[in-house]
């Protein structure tokens, strides 16, 4: 199966959100299979000082790109508005 990378930006002023959400967005990415999808590794985007969590990336196995949207867009992060910006981008991996 290809590979997609995901890139989600949280919306301005996301973090207390964000927080909020934490521990029902890390319960969905356990359901990954049942999505029809694997992810390969995920975490979240850090500012520059590595203190603030701005986003998050992911980096899935999916039969296509429709399914790694669906999942994108079940989420609760982007359910509840964490997200702003998400791109999907099938993904090459080179050792």
């Amino acid at each position: 199966m290809p590979l997609f990378a995901v890139h989600a930006l949280d919306n301005p002023a996301a973090l207390p959100r964000r927080l909020e959400h934490y521990t029902a967005h890390r319960s969905f990415i356990e359901t990954d299979q049942a999505h029809g999808v694997s992810v390969v590794i995920s975490g979240p985007l850090q500012s520059d000082d590595g203190d603030t969590m701005i986003g998050s990336m992911f980096v899935i196995d999916a039969p296509g790109r429709a399914e790694v949207e669906a999942f994108t867009k079940a989420d609760p992060f982007m359910v509840e508005g964490v997200w702003g910006v998400v791109q999907i981008h099938r993904f090459h991996r080179r050792k």
